[in-house]
């Protein structure tokens, strides 16, 4: 099962302004009951996209030009609070395929790779120019290249950085350690095979 190798991201982006958004008002605490992670993007914002009578609050992501969207676009500290996975599979389970974020919290981060979700980081300013060109149109293609560390929105392009390890793992498609390690399995078998301990 070779994992893909993400080196871009294209898809329409979507802004949601902020800073300090946590894990809590990424997917709130009682919709973390589930079984599997199956289903939890459809209550990714919930409480900011609902009053509390449950009537839409005309969230950026719920509206009709940003439906679809695969780019998510934030403040600084995006997905701090406490560390649960439900954060980053709830952004994944409602279609966003890459983030773009001043920065992220530590765990949020790592939880997001391990999905083979980029998080890069960008200035204020050139957060704010792709957020720009989102709000003047929002069909605008934007791509966010790994590989090239820069975030290209039609004839426009920003740099970016990412924590080399994290872009190592992702441009090499080895963003799962599970993955990896079921990977090994034949080779895990074939060196057990050769060892006179473990004969039966």
């Amino acid at each position: 099962m070779a994992l893909d190798k993400i080196t871009q991201v294209s898809g329409r982006g979507v802004y949601v302004p902020g800073n300090d958004i946590d894990t809590d008002r990424i997917i709130p605490a009682r919709f973390m009951k589930c079984v599997t992670f199956d289903g939890l993007g459809e209550f990714l914002f919930f409480d900011v996209r609902h009053t509390p009578e449950g009537k839409p609050t005309g969230h950026p992501i719920d509206r009709p030009e940003h439906k679809g969207a695969k780019i998510l676009l934030s403040g600084a500290n995006f997905g701090c609070g406490s560390s649960r996975e439900h954060a980053p599979q709830a952004i994944h389970k409602a279609g966003f395929r890459a983030m773009i974020a001043e920065n992220f919290a530590e765990i949020f981060f790592g939880n997001s790779t391990t999905l083979g979700i980029p998080c890069v980081n960008a200035s204020r300013e050139d957060i704010a120019k792709v957020a720009a060109a989102i709000a003047a149109n929002p069909a605008l293609e934007v791509t966010v290249d790994v590989a090239a560390l820069e975030v290209r929105f039609g004839a426009d392009k920003i740099k970016v950085t990412q924590r080399e390890t994290a872009r190592d793992a992702l441009v090499n498609g080895r963003w799962d350690a599970i993955g990896e390690l079921l990977d090994g399995v034949p080779a895990v078998k074939a060196t057990a095979a050769k060892l006179p301990y473990l004969a039966a």
